[in-house]
């Protein structure tokens, strides 16, 4: 399949070329660098796509990288490649947008029957200097997006065979006597493509039809396949717990710094994003930072207000390193140091329920026990407090519920290459399904008493507390991945301290 360049015909931006620059621009340039060294991802993605082949045998499966997305006229975002592309090619951050990695049909391997590991990997590669997309490419111009990998140099980054993505639409008709399958929403030139080479203008909507439905067999497929995790991918986790733990300091050594000028949440978002850019790719998700009552929003990612002296910081953030793995972090921060009385009442409480689903996860339990867990020991509280119109039983009945008017949300989820990893997941493997070996999750209970809650003690009105940290399900329990974080409340209390002492 062509892939033009996708700059925007915009006539503003028309620059004519004399022949005389063209001439002038191919000439005089030096070597490039080496050849790259093999990413590390590359050696555990090949049982990985086995493992998916497994499930499709004589299939063709087609998962695209994505390309880019356009924010305004010819400016893009910043680009990712899609989750199930990254996680079976070992690329992430910007080397592979339009990509497509390409697996099978499977063979049997004769030597140790196993699947064998067929797979090729299309992309664009860089063109020599003297073409003109050397220098007139906004979207692959050496120029402009600097020196992309050639194909050999793709070759060893990854340890797959590559060619160029001008070969994708042939090769891929010589397959189409194969069952193919897309990723169906990373790419609509290429699912575009599938859906011509495989449904034809005879197809009727039955068939069709069954055809979307081969697609989503295999998003589901690659997102359980991240269900658990390796080796590999749990060393990435733990590296972005340690660059989130970095990040979240240097938010509390700028807390006073960020109630004087004012704006504070967004001094704060700043900070963190800073640090996220310098140890790893990016933010793994938008930065919630909310102090005061804004903590009671749960998605606020707006950032726009001020702190000041007495409130709390609720501080969800996590740092995405350069393979794309994200730490997901809450903590509650008393932006002054020190926990009012009725903040640590508050806070205290939802320890003790994140306790209590920290305890709960065990290789075997129900995923849900996590959540089941923490919101128990939340629901006596509340009950304690006088908050429920109803017994402690009746409100966490079926019947019930009258405890989510301050737990929302759910306690755990997922977490990988997306903060909500694993989202397409069949509810019965996930959700319904059980905890595993490999398996990490995050343990996040909250309370959240608005401003405007009538129905809440007066003393709490205003105060949104979260606890939120990252586990590996294991033999015997599970293991904390973000365990150097502070959790209670006079550690936390002699972290800021700290922190803040060793800045002055």
């Amino acid at each position: 399949m062509e892939q033009p360049d996708q700059t925007p015909e915009l006539p503003n931006r028309q620059t004519p070329f004399s022949s005389a620059f063209r001439d002038f621009i191919t000439q005089g340039w030096g070597d490039y660098p080496p050849p790259p060294a093999p990413l590390p991802a590359a050696a555990w993605t090949a049982p990985r796509r086995r493992r998916l082949l497994e499930q499709f045998p004589g299939d063709c499966l087609i998962v695209p990288a994505g390309p880019y997305r356009v924010r305004a006229n010819d400016t893009d975002y910043r680009y990712r490649p899609q989750t199930a592309f990254a996680h079976l090619s070992g690329l992430g951050q910007d080397l592979e947008p339009d990509a497509v990695l390409v697996i099978g049909p499977a063979t049997a391997d004769p030597d140790d029957d196993q699947i064998a590991d067929a797979a090729v990997l299309y992309f664009h590669p860089r063109a020599p200097r003297t073409d003109p997309e050397f220098y007139s490419s906004g979207r692959y111009g050496e120029m402009w997006v600097g020196a992309r990998p050639s194909i050999d140099e793709m070759a060893t980054l990854t340890g797959l065979t590559v060619r160029s993505i001008e070969q994708l639409t042939a090769d891929l008709a010589s397959l189409s006597g194969h069952r193919l399958r897309v990723i169906r929403e990373a790419d609509p030139r290429t699912t575009n493509l599938v859906d011509v080479l495989r449904d034809g203008p005879d197809s009727d909507t039955d068939s069709v039809d069954e055809r979307r439905g081969w697609d989503r067999e295999l998003a589901v497929a690659v997102s359980e396949l991240r269900l658990t995790k390796d080796d590999f991918e749990i060393g990435q986790l733990e590296q972005a717990c340690a660059a989130t733990k970095v990040g979240f300091e240097a938010v509390i050594r700028e807390l006073p710094e960020a109630v004087r000028r004012g704006r504070g949440e967004r001094w704060v978002e700043g900070v963190f994003g800073l640090h996220a850019r310098h140890l790893g790719n990016a933010v793994g998700y938008d930065t919630i930072a909310a102090g005061g009552d804004h903590a009671n929003t749960l998605h606020w990612i707006r950032n726009d207000g001020d702190l000041h002296d007495g409130d709390l910081l609720l501080l969800d953030a996590g740092v995405e390193v350069d393979t794309l793995y994200t730490a997901d972090v809450t903590r509650t921060l008393p932006v002054n140091g020190r926990f009012s009385p009725a903040q640590r009442e508050v806070y205290e409480a939802v320890l003790a329920a994140q306790q209590a689903g920290i305890e709960a996860a065990r290789p075997g339990a129900p995923f849900i026990a996590i959540h089941q867990a923490a919101v128990a020991v939340l629901t006596q509280y509340l009950a304690d407090w006088g908050c429920l119109p109803v017994s402690v039983e009746e409100a966490l009945s079926d019947q019930g519920g009258q405890w989510r008017r301050w737990m929302v949300h759910g306690t755990s989820h997922h977490l990988g290459l997306d903060v909500h990893d694993c989202a397409q997941a069949r509810r019965e493997e996930y959700r319904q399904g059980p905890l595993r070996v490999g398996m990490t999750v995050t343990v996040e209970p909250g309370l959240y008493f608005k401003a405007t809650d009538e129905l809440a003690p007066e003393r709490f009105r205003g105060i949104g507390v979260r606890i939120e940290d990252d586990i590996l399900i294991t033999e015997d329990g599970c293991r904390l991945l973000s365990a150097d974080f502070p959790r209670g409340a006079d550690a936390v209390e002699t972290w800021i301290a700290q922190v803040q002492g060793n800045a002055q």
